[in-house]
């Protein structure tokens, strides 16, 4: 199966073919990739070179002349090296685009903290008018880059990572969407977690939503599995723990509920491991999601 960055590089360049309106703006992250759609578009394929806030200020510029920018780089130098950048030359001037990284929050190892950012999707919700994809499988993730691409003038962070599920899911809508049905609990899972979650809570009478996309949040599909169900919500995200409690807890205002957020955590793993190995330290396998979850539906 390929991956979701060779999805990237493959849909992105035959959109930059179909669509004049479309810029990528590259921090050498990925430039070979981009190599063959550069030299078909040298105008609208710019590689700045390792300078992140420049990245942000090239994209900013290109969308204040009418162009749809995309920006890529790793997930720490998308969001958190540059993100006063982010807030002004996105937020402050009123502009449009795509911020589609790599990494997720723990996909290079090797690459260590510098290169792990569990805290990017909390970041952005400190800003106006995000839109959040957390894709699953590279087909989500062409469907949802193709979204975003042709979403106006919006502003849209898409989270690609190495880790994926078995098989995508249907989209549809972009709203949540329900792999199953019980009624002792909800458990939303985010993206490339899917597959965990569905292991963990095998012959559990909970509900499982799917998300994909994150924000904006779906309070409705969220009120609706509450009311078909203990209004006892577990959250499983593949970023910081706790990043959608605040909205689950908007969502359920009304219903008397309790919130579980499972995600990564706060303390730095200082070695180096395995993807499975960072995903098991920070208890989002599937053996230990079920006791988490069990234990806190008892």
């Amino acid at each position: 199966m390929d991956t979701m960055r060779e999805r990237f590089i493959e849909v992105t360049s035959r959109v930059l073919d179909e669509d004049p309106r479309l810029a990528v703006v590259l921090a050498e992250i990925t430039m070979d990739g981009f190599r063959p759609a550069q030299q078909r578009h040298p105008d609208r394929v710019i590689n700045v070179g390792i300078r992140e806030q420049l990245l942000m200020g090239v994209g900013g510029g290109l969308a204040l002349t009418g162009l749809r920018p995309v920006l890529h780089t790793f997930a720490s130098f998308l969001v958190e090296r540059p993100f006063e950048q982010v807030k002004l030359d996105f937020g402050h001037q009123g502009t449009g685009g795509v911020l589609v990284s790599a990494s997720a929050s723990y996909d290079w190892p090797a690459g260590g903290f510098t290169h792990m950012a569990p805290g990017d999707v909390a970041l952005l919700d400190t800003l106006d008018g995000w839109t959040v994809h957390v894709p699953g499988h590279p087909d989500e993730a062409e469907a949802l880059l193709r979204h975003a691409y042709a979403a106006g003038d919006d502003k849209v962070y898409v989270r690609l990572s190495a880790q994926s599920n078995s098989a995508p899911r249907p989209l549809g809508d972009l709203r949540f969407e329900t792999v199953r049905e019980g009624r002792a609990g909800v458990v939303v899972a985010v993206g490339p977690l899917l597959d965990n979650v569905l292991a963990a809570t095998e012959g559990l009478d909970v509900t499982v939503l799917y998300a994909a996309t994150v924000r904006p949040f779906d309070d409705a599909a969220l009120r609706a599995a509450a009311g078909r169900a203990t209004a006892d919500v577990v959250l499983v995200e593949p970023y910081l723990a706790g990043t959608s409690a605040a909205a689950a807890g908007q969502a359920l205002v009304e219903v008397p509920h309790r919130i579980l957020p499972l995600g990564v955590g706060r303390a730095e793993l200082r070695r180096y491991g395995t993807i499975d190995e960072h995903t098991a330290a920070h208890g989002l396998d599937a053996a230990s999601l079920r006791r988490r979850i069990t234990g806190f539906l008892r």
